[in-house]
């Protein structure tokens, strides 16, 4: 094969790569999908080559799996579709480097696999997924662990590794394929293959029983609300009164908590002054006031001046909780970069100047400690896991799914709230303005879901739980021990190299 058909071949394996991350889960296909590369980059004649491949690589699998970002950026940021295609090709490139850092040192290993050698790819691939998830503010999307989200034993596993670690096992069992190809021996296959399926049996075993019936009674809103590119007074009153009209009828039980998706209430902010506003902050508390506490999203400016996005829970008391946003959406709640690239935000006209929030704000509901996460949030595995260790009995998500229209991005989104309650055993709530819509059980599994695009609420029982998983206690565990075992590796190669 010459040197030319070696990128042909990296290209080809992103793009099944991120066929893995469609609207359906492709398993079996994630099992294969990265043999291709890895078979890439043990040909590969240079450590420039090898980065090549490994970047061509992620920029097939990103194009492949995030092509809905056009979309949002023409119909809501108001750019042309070409600048739309250029900012996509620019995200997916940025975000590759991580790949071609990872074939930068994996090729070398991948051309003499055995030993520690074996075991430094995924290790190396784990590291540098953690890296991407948290520099320059972290884009944590589509982690190679959710291919797996259909996988038997995968979720229940989370609960000890989490999907760091599962993104390790996905890697070293595509690895021990690879090697096998090039080797031609069963071994490489059978040394990394067989205990990953041996983990996984073990996540089998170790599944959460089903919850029992009863619990706490939760409403989970749907109104089923598209954005509006400009305010139309109309509809905004239209969707308006939707939401109150479900929510007084869901109100069939006192003590019912009641959750908003974000975006429900939309211009209409809680505690901020003027008209509408202040008739929008009674219409709430009423509505509170007939036993059912509510959960709805409002942005909020503090006594600085600093603008939030915001989760309350606002009590029968009239009392108001609430939680701020930590993890905002770059280049729309926030502008990375912005202080050095001032042009950056104007690239698109809803890009928003929130303020993260500094703390994790766990909303208190009777005996249960609510867990918040806003939208984005949901993808960031160590900030869920935070609200675990402050306290939180339940995990809660609001989403307006709506920015993605009719894409696969609400199906991304909704494996990273499965992979969070699997990896904390808690049950998570999901009220999103389109869908998806669901409760998600402590074992990862979907319960009481909505038909996307409907109006509805999900009407249902769900218990709190107090204890910690060791993902939990330690999210950082997997991609620590990933760090040190690829430093180890690096560093006794360069070793022996010197010899």
């Amino acid at each position: 094969m010459t040197q030319l058909l070696w990128p042909l071949l990296a290209a080809a394996g992103g793009v099944m790569w991120g066929l893995c991350f469609g609207r359906q889960p492709l398993p079996w296909l994630g099992a294969v999908a990265l043999v291709p590369l890895l078979v890439a980059l043990a040909h590969s004649k240079s450590r420039r080559f090898a980065f090549l491949l490994a970047w061509v690589h992620g920029v097939a699998g990103w194009l492949t799996g995030i092509p809905w970002i056009v979309y949002t950026l023409r119909t809501y940021g108001g750019l042309p579709t070409g600048l739309s295609w250029v900012l996509l090709f620019g995200l997916a490139g940025f975000l590759s480097l991580y790949q071609g850092l990872f074939g930068l040192f994996a090729a070398r290993w991948l051309r003499r696999p055995v030993g520690w050698t074996l075991l430094a790819v995924p290790a190396l691939w784990t590291a540098l997924e953690w890296l991407g998830g948290w520099l320059f503010g972290g884009f944590p999307w589509n982690l190679g662990g959710y291919v797996w989200v259909s996988m038997p034993g995968a979720l229940p596993l989370t609960a000890w590794i989490g999907a760091w670690g599962i993104s390790f096992l996905v890697v070293a069992f595509n690895t021990g394929l690879a090697a096998s190809l090039e080797s031609r021996t069963a071994r490489p296959a059978l040394a990394m293959g067989l205990p990953v399926v041996l983990l996984l049996a073990f996540g089998v075993l170790t599944a959460p029983a089903d919850e029992p019936d009863g619990g706490e009674p939760v409403r989970l809103i749907q109104p089923n609300t598209a954005n509006a590119i400009t305010p139309d007074w109309q509809k905004i009153r239209q969707s308006y009164q939707r939401v109150f009209d479900l929510s007084r009828e869901a109100c069939d039980r006192r003590g019912a908590l009641l959750v908003w998706p974000e975006s429900a209430a939309w211009p209409y902010e809680l505690e901020t002054p003027g008209a509408n506003h202040v008739q929008f902050r009674a219409d709430v508390e009423r509505l509170a006031a007939q036993g059912c506490p509510v959960i709805l999203n409002s942005a909020f400016t503090d006594d600085h001046g600093r603008l939030f996005n915001s989760a309350f829970l606002v009590t029968p008391e009239g009392e108001h909780y609430r939680y701020d946003k930590r993890e905002l959406v770059p280049w729309g709640e926030d502008v990375p970069l912005g202080d050095i690239l001032p042009f950056v935000g104007k690239l698109a006209r809803n890009a928003g100047e929130f303020t993260p929030g500094e703390s994790v704000g766990l909303l208190p509901w009777g005996e249960q400690k609510l867990g918040m996460a806003i939208c984005f949030e949901a993808a960031f595995p160590a900030r869920v896991a935070e609200t675990v260790q402050a306290g939180a009995t339940m995990l809660a998500t609001i989403s307006n799914d709506a920015w993605y229209g009719d894409s696969a991005a609400r199906w991304q989104l909704f494996r990273a709230v499965r992979f969070r309650a699997a990896e904390n055993r808690r049950s998570m709530l999901r009220a999103a303005i389109t869908g998806i819509t669901a409760v998600v059980t402590p074992a990862g599994a979907v319960r009481d879901r909505l038909p996307v695009d409907t109006v509805g609420v999900v009407s249902t029982q769900v218990r709190g739980r107090s204890d910690r998983t060791l993902f939990s206690r330690a999210p950082w565990l997997v991609p620590v021990l990933s760090w040190l075992l690829s430093a180890f590796v690096i560093v006794r190669s360069r070793r022996r190299k010197t010899r």
